[in-house]
């Protein structure tokens, strides 16, 4: 079974990531396990393809877990305060990757919300991917990591779900907010747990020399 999924986790991000909603996520840890399905997604390549991604002008240290096998777990910081989880696609060697952007807490759900106190609601437990990193207790060291293999968990649902929608990537600014070009952000239509759409920030204009 896991073999036949990292297979299929082998082709292009654009193409898992659909594929991927409905699918459902967990992670145990000594407090518990919570289980996440995945609502909202986001595709992103690499190497020159895709100016939205980490790996867009090459493999670095920090882009590394992306050229992998494909079902590892990559982890990165931003705005200096978040953690983001990533599943890995496309054969070793291919940077390719899933942004996991949000989801319904259908196990632990108590443990979700000692994590994410916040919440006003179980719709807003995993609802953006920062959100859904902190219900499931992943932290960035967790980068790596097999993500088909315990502590962690991924299934797909038994059929893809009946409806998908696209649109351009949140938050994504220059040619890869481009929803026409990277219409890579998909979601199910009218669930309460998928994140608002922003878009990206404009490049800052510079003072002249």
């Amino acid at each position: 079974m896991t073999a036949a999924l990292r297979e299929l986790l082998e082709a292009p991000s654009q193409e898992v990531a659909p594929r991927l909603l409905g699918a459902v996520v967990s992670h145990t840890t000594a407090q518990g396990t919570v289980a996440v399905r995945l609502t909202e997604v986001e595709a992103y390549e690499g190497d020159g393809e895709d100016p939205g991604s980490h790996a867009y002008r090459g493999r670095t240290a920090r882009n590394a877990v992306m050229y992998g096998a494909a079902g590892t777990l990559y982890t990165y910081f931003t705005y200096g305060m978040h953690t983001c989880a990533n599943v890995t696609c496309s054969p070793p060697g291919r940077a390719s990757a899933v942004l996991l952007r949000a989801g319904e807490v259908v196990a632990g759900s108590s443990l979700a919300r000692s994590r994410r106190t916040t919440a006003r609601r179980d719709a807003d437990l995993a609802r953006g991917p920062a959100r859904l990193v902190v219900a499931l207790g992943i932290a960035l060291a967790d980068g790596g990591t097999d993500l088909l293999a315990p502590p962690f968990g991924l299934a797909l649902p038994e059929a893809p779900v009946a409806r998908v929608a696209t649109g351009p990537r949140v938050g994504v600014s220059g040619a890869g907010g481009d929803g026409e070009r990277f219409p890579w952000r998909f979601w199910i239509p009218d669930d309460p747990t998928v994140s608002a759409y922003r878009p990206g920030r404009p490049p800052r204009a510079r003072a002249p020399r």
